[in-house]
């Protein structure tokens, strides 16, 4: 394997609003600066690859309404490598067509899959791990997935139960998959967790293009024949045409219920490089660094009196002062200003209107 052939493949489609004031339908959590310090999720994602991926071989699916936005976020990444689902289809069919499209270009291509919006605190680390992953997947017809290796009972994320006895004999660091598990309740947590073989499930995902090309064949053979179609097409001006008539054909579908679950060569890599899937406001809170009463400030000028445990995120404002708040959100952007109980952080969307 040479890092030529390396590709990474970005999945930007997401709607999600729950950083709400911040991130809204027009430009969700994955296009926004959550961390306050002048990147988005998704530059962050791009420059985490920056010495594992060559800039040419960065892709992007996102949906068609977002396309301007990573183009102006990702100005050096080829404008063709932006491929828009003209509708959401789940992960299966946004990866499959992305399989077939760097295929067209590299037959060798070996392929890590990352979401958008997640944070990485140790990058040294998450290099270390993903390039020994793409050297196990450019040497074998294996597929591996990250699991990261559990804090807490986290009801927010799907399992990987690992067979730590069957280790893989090219790396003594990646196992088998006896088994994918959905988000549990507390109680079967606290179970997962108890046992040293249960792994979060980051939805990270490494493979060389043809194991997963070959995969869709085998269990998703609808699917690949409407991408197989596609073949002439890839990389002409015809084929945003071709994708807006095909791609509403394909099945709703995620690609762990498509192809992760029934696959025979599926492996783990656990892993510890302080990984977060930052999907609210408290999550962010739980990863950032906290003054001595616990609070996060993300802001230029920002002071608190006699306040614990908040997540204030205040970048636009020129004097910010908070005081008596415990366990309070304090979210600003452009002419909306949010107080909430991080407790109730969940009617974010009622109050927001963001639901409808």
């Amino acid at each position: 394997m040479t890092r030529i052939n390396n590709h990474l493949v970005i999945m930007a489609g997401g709607v999600g609003s729950r950083f709400w004031p911040m991130s809204t339908h027009e430009k969700p959590k994955q296009f926004i600066d959550v961390l306050g310090i002048g990147k988005s999720l998704l530059q962050l994602t791009v420059e985490r690859f920056a010495t594992i991926v060559p800039a040419e071989n960065v892709w992007v699916v996102t949906n068609k309404d977002y396309a301007d936005i990573v183009a102006a976020q990702l100005p050096d990444m080829p404008s063709d490598h932006i491929l828009c689902e003209p509708c959401r289809r789940n992960t299966a069919p946004c990866i499959a067509y992305v399989s077939w499209r760097i295929k067209s270009k590299d037959a060798k291509a070996n392929i890590v899959v990352s979401p958008s919006d997640h944070i990485v605190l140790d990058t040294e680390e998450f290099r270390r791990v993903i390039s020994q992953c793409l050297k196990f997947t450019s040497e074998s017809d294996a597929i591996v997935t990250l699991g990261m290796k559990p804090s807490r009972p986290e009801t927010g994320y799907g399992y990987i139960e690992a067979n730590l006895s069957a280790q893989s004999l090219r790396n003594k660091e990646i196992f088998r998959v006896d088994s994918f598990r959905e988000k549990p309740d507390l109680q079967t947590a606290k179970q997962y967790i108890s046992k040293n073989n249960y792994f979060w499930n980051a939805g990270i995902f490494i493979w060389n293009v043809n194991t997963i090309v070959n995969a869709f064949r085998i269990y998703q053979p609808t699917m690949s024949k409407i991408f197989e179609s596609m073949l002439p097409v890839y990389g002409t001006p015809q084929e945003h045409e071709k994708i807006d008539e095909l791609f509403p054909e394909c099945e709703n579908i995620s690609v762990d219920y498509a192809i992760m679950e029934k696959a025979e060569e599926i492996f783990v890599c656990p892993s510890d490089f302080g990984w977060s899937d930052l999907g609210t406001w408290g999550s962010l809170q739980q990863q950032s660094k906290k003054d001595l009463y616990g609070n996060v400030c993300i802001g230029q000028d920002i002071s608190l009196f006699e306040t614990h445990n908040c997540m204030i995120h205040t970048t636009q404002e020129k004097k910010v002062v908070v005081q008596g708040l415990d366990g309070y959100i304090v979210a600003e952007n452009d002419d909306t200003l949010l107080i909430c109980k991080l407790s109730e952080e969940q009617r974010i969307k009622q109050f927001s209107g963001q639901d409808k």
